[in-house]
């Protein structure tokens, strides 16, 4: 009976995984393609919600937090 409990415990933990950790950037340059990334990132965005159709059903989920997009 114990055994099967600590079976049950260990799979109820297991789903608790640790996230991914990134560290920052510790450098002016690290700084700097850290911004550059988030900023390319955000244009990608910006670029498939201006692409996409409005009767696409991915349309609200691409365009949600884009400015100037409804």
């Amino acid at each position: 009976m114990s055994r099967l409990l600590i079976l049950a415990a260990a799979l109820a933990t297991g789903a608790c995984t640790i996230p991914t950790y990134e560290p920052d950037p510790t450098s002016p340059a690290q700084w700097e393609r850290r911004q550059e990334a988030i900023q390319r990132q955000q244009a990608e965005r910006e670029r498939l919600c201006r692409i996409t159709k409005d009767d696409d059903p991915r349309k609200e989920e691409l365009c949600r937090g884009i400015r100037g997009s409804r």
